[in-house]
């Protein structure tokens, strides 16, 4: 049973599709077979054949900031989301040996400060958090204020309707 996207990484699949020009988007990635191992998902994956480049994301939308009860306990479970990321990548992408892969942890707002440097620390990940989300979210609506195209993706719908609003 698939669980319904989020808004947040809905966010993450415009920015996959019209800005990092991915021709493939996938949400709620899970390692094939089921069992233990297909309870930790991947929230969105996108491919970009052109740029033969794999962008691997894990989106946290917590409004209120990022902590899950504690520093110690987020920095933990972020090691664990990046370690079953990179053995999605090792499992599901085999076959695209000659695919770059960007790790990327996207979050609208996360405590600068010892959270941050922990997070960094961690390495392999390309942290999208807080002023560079807003970055990206600022560059989805220049390009959804440029187009007209229909799309399955609500957010960017979402964009293109308040960019097009007649004043």
């Amino acid at each position: 049973m698939n669980m319904a996207v989020e808004m947040g990484e809905y966010v993450v699949g415009a920015y996959l599709e019209f800005i990092k020009k991915c021709e493939v988007v996938h949400y709620g990635a899970r390692l094939p077979g089921g069992g233990l191992g297909g309870l930790n998902e991947l929230d969105v994956v996108g491919l970009n054949f052109a740029g033969k480049t794999a962008y691997l994301c894990e989106v946290t939308t917590h409004l209120n900031g990022l902590a899950i009860i504690n520093y110690p306990t987020t920095v933990e479970k972020f090691k664990k989301k990046y370690s079953a990321a990179k053995k999605y990548a090792d499992v599901c992408l085999k076959d695209l040996k000659d695919f770059q892969r960007v790790f990327m942890f996207w979050s609208p707002r996360v405590s600068e400060g010892r959270l941050t440097e922990q997070l960094r620390a961690i390495g392999g990940w390309e942290l999208v958090i807080n002023r560079s989300y807003s970055d990206c979210v600022e560059q989805l609506r220049r390009e959804a204020e440029r187009s007209t195209r229909p799309t399955s993706n609500p957010f960017f719908r979402a964009l293109q309707i308040i960019g097009h609003l007649k004043h």
